[in-house]
Formats: structure tokens, sequence, C-alpha cells
């Protein structure tokens, strides 16, 4: 039996529930500050030549969250996300490569704060499987990139007596993605 390593033709739709926007950021001396975004959508579209698939994805800034409603509160103001002015984040694909069976290279726009920037997400196609609703199935993959905030004008940093800053500059960005063909 041949191991399917790509998903059917068609257009998908994310599933919220079964999804995970998250990123990873240093704090202090290397503390691994770990949050997620609660609300988004997005689908993609497979195309017959799986290099020509489409994606598009929007989060609202509002909803990060670290497990710390006073940093949570932080990371909405100037300092970082501005969600007054910028509600949204998006990504929009610009390019998908092979790697290998079920390893490709997703090249992206990333927009946070009304700046738009190259970024690469190594993405991973876990496989498809049977849905909770009889007769559908999910598909799933897991994707993984980073960025530098200050590439987006997220300059906010204060340096501590010894010279340390509170807040690394790059940020690890994991998707974690389940999504079924949309009617």
């Amino acid at each position: 039996m041949a191991i399917i390593t790509q998903p059917k033709v068609g257009t998908y739709a994310i599933d919220p529930a079964h999804t995970e926007v998250g990123f990873v950021a240093r704090h202090l001396v290397g503390t691994k500050v770990r949050g997620r975004f609660a609300e988004f959508s997005g689908a993609f579209t497979v195309a017959e030549n799986p290099e020509d698939s489409t994606l598009e994805a929007e989060v609202k800034a509002a909803s990060i969250h670290t497990n710390q409603n006073m940093r949570d509160d932080h990371l909405r103001t100037n300092d970082f996300l501005d969600v007054e002015n910028h509600p949204t984040l998006t990504l929009k694909s610009t390019g998908l490569k092979k790697v290998s069976d079920t390893d490709w290279k997703l090249s992206t726009d990333l927009t946070i704060r009304g700046v738009t920037k190259p970024v690469e997400f190594d993405l991973e196609y876990l496989g498809e499987g049977p849905a909770m609703a009889e007769g559908k199935s999910v598909v799933a993959f897991s994707a993984v990139g980073e960025i530098d905030r200050r590439d987006f004008g997220v300059t906010f940093n204060h340096a501590l007596l010894d010279g340390s800053v509170v807040v690394g500059n790059k940020v690890k960005i994991e998707l974690e993605v389940e999504a079924g063909l949309a009617e």
C-alpha cells in the first residue's frame, strides 16, 4: 500500500478548534515564553501541482495569550502588537517547494503592525485521517518559522543593569494545523 504524501486537491478550511497558532520568545537570561493566539481563520488550496498551492490566514492580534494577563495586556499595546491600530496579523503564501515526501519549504508574506515581510517555514505534512463527522476526513500539518520582531516595527526593549535585555529579538512561530475540505 502506498503512503499518501500530500493531501487531495481542493480547498481546505482550517479548523480553529484543532489548530494552534503559537510562538516562542526569549525572556531575560533565556527563559522561553510561549504564547498563542486564540482567534484566527484561514484556508488553503491544494493544486494539481502541489507547488502551485496557496494559503491565506488571519489572526486577531488581541487574542494573544501567554498565561499571564499583565504581560498579555502589555503585548497588546503600541510597545508590541498595537492592536488598536493593527487588529489583525495576516499570512499569505508566496511559494511552496518540496524537500522530501512529507517536508516542504513554505514561503509567505507575514504582516504584523501593518509591516509585511517574507518568512519561510519548514512545513511537514502529517497525513490524512478520519474526521469526527462520518464520511469526512481531515489533513494535518506542522510548520515552524522564525522572525526578528524588529523587522515588523516591534522594537520595545528594556536593558537591565547588567546590560541584558528583557525580550529577545528572535521569535519562533509554531503552527499545528488541522483542516477539512471546504463544502
